[in-house]
């Protein structure tokens, strides 16, 4: 094929590459979309809201504490000698009040209830974080879908072409009946990897709407040639010291090293002394008389006091309970450090993971170059028979298979960056801006 015939080809594959459909949406607002729809990221959020109602449950047992009883009765009763029928009603309401005073164990309950708040916010941060990988896993996976069913089908063009020179050739006598046999296997074969293709990029979009709510959702596509960006900072000590104070994950494990710590503090409370303050009114009235009287009556009790409760022996329960808090708050900081280290290799592994991506993209560049002058010079060999039909054919197959490696390996850089972001805890939702206007075009 002279270069001439292959500028058609060049020119579908490249349309194929570049043209974004009708109504196509970016990888932002598809991640507003899936905060809407998505069940898992609106589990998160519910859990979320829950532990805030939770947490402040906790402040009740340092706030007084009102109630009103309110009790309405009649009784009867019959003397036989001498004989006598009576009968009477009661009515009574009594309001009690009560405000702790000394109570170290709710005091510390409430600073747990504190602690909870941020514990839920930790988690929801998580949360948002893997709704946005998850977004941007689905949209890369559809854009690497569609560019391997566009390679696909370019090749296919290509084969076909290439069958009918060999079967021209053939007739001719200038080639053998083995060139139009192997380039039918070649066009047999790419026939298969089409609606393996096809079937792909339908399951791949099939995930995006599930996740996103959308129905036949589009990604858009991305701007070739791309500059991916280096990481910013340049250190991976940098990326992993930003962990200690973002990272959703340290963050946890350091707030639950904290509620471990107060829940020492309310197993030591079991050998304090509890004080509160109460306060009581009430009234009886009594209707017909009583047993007693024929005279109706009311009663009015006020009441006020300080209730001192002091704990002398528990059958050793507290002082178990004190050493099994202490065994938990060591296992809490345990995790802690556990969590730092895990923290910092994830980082470490994502960094390394989009340095070596780069070099990759830029190997995979080069290797597309060569693989396009390999393919034009087989080719030329082909026509002055120099070379045969299955060099040609291997020649293109490389090719394509190279342009889809590439694609690839340019999506994994970018979902790189955004995994390096979650590892470390920094990964925000303005992050997908930033990428839009990297990589769209």
């Amino acid at each position: 094929m002279t270069p001439s015939r292959r500028l058609p080809l060049v020119a579908a594959l490249a349309a194929a590459m570049a043209a974004g459909p009708a109504g196509a949406q970016s990888l932002q607002e598809l991640y507003e979309s899936a905060r809407a729809y998505d069940a898992a990221w609106q589990s998160a959020r519910s859990q979320y809201d829950a532990n805030l109602a939770r947490a402040e449950q906790a402040r009740a047992g340092i706030l007084p504490t009102a109630g009103l009883a309110a009790t309405v009765s009649r009784s009867s009763f019959e003397i036989n000698n001498p004989r006598l029928d009576r009968g009477f009603g009661t009515q009574g309401a009594t309001l009690t009040a009560s405000q702790p005073l000394y109570r170290p164990a709710n005091w510390a309950t409430w600073q747990q209830g504190k602690l909870q708040v941020d514990l839920a916010e930790a988690q929801l941060t998580a949360a948002s974080q893997d709704l946005i990988i998850r977004v941007s896993q689905a949209y890369f996976d559809v854009l690497a879908a569609q560019d391997t069913l566009a390679f696909v089908r370019a090749q296919k063009t290509a084969v076909n072409e290439q069958l009918a020179s060999a079967k021209r050739n053939f007739e001719v006598g200038t080639a053998t009946i083995t060139d139009t046999r192997e380039a039918q296997a070649r066009f047999d074969l790419v026939t298969a990897q089409e609606i393996q293709a096809e079937n792909d990029l339908r399951v791949r979009k099939l995930a995006l709407d599930t996740l996103t709510g959308r129905t036949e959702a589009q990604p858009l596509p991305m701007a070739v040639p791309l500059a991916l960006p280096a990481p910013e900072p340049s250190s991976v000590e940098a990326w992993v010291s930003q962990a200690e104070a973002a990272s959703p994950t340290i963050a946890q494990a350091r707030t639950n090293v904290d509620i471990a710590d107060w829940e020492v503090e309310k197993a030591k409370a079991g050998h304090k002394p509890t004080v509160d303050l109460t306060a009581s009114y009430g009234v009886q009235r009594n209707l017909n008389g009583t047993t007693t009287t024929l005279v109706d009556s009311r009663t009015n009790l006020g009441q006020v006091g300080v209730t001192v409760n002091l704990p002398l022996f528990a059958g050793f329960a507290t002082q178990n309970r004190i050493r099994e808090t202490l065994a938990l708050e060591e296992k809490a900081k345990t995790d802690l450090e556990n969590a730092r280290r895990t923290v910092a290799q994830a980082t470490r592994t994502a960094y390394y993971g989009v340095i070596s991506g780069q070099g990759q993209v830029r190997a995979l560049e080069a290797a597309e170059a060569s693989s396009q002058l390999a393919l034009d010079a087989n080719r030329l060999g082909y026509q002055v028979g120099v070379r045969i039909n299955i060099d040609v054919l291997n020649a293109q197959s490389q090719l394509f298979q190279t342009k889809r490696d590439l694609a690839q390996a340019r999506y994994n850089v970018l979902l790189g960056h955004l995994r390096l972001r979650q590892a470390n805890g920094t990964l925000q939702s303005e992050d997908l801006t930033r990428l839009n206007a990297l990589v769209v075009k």
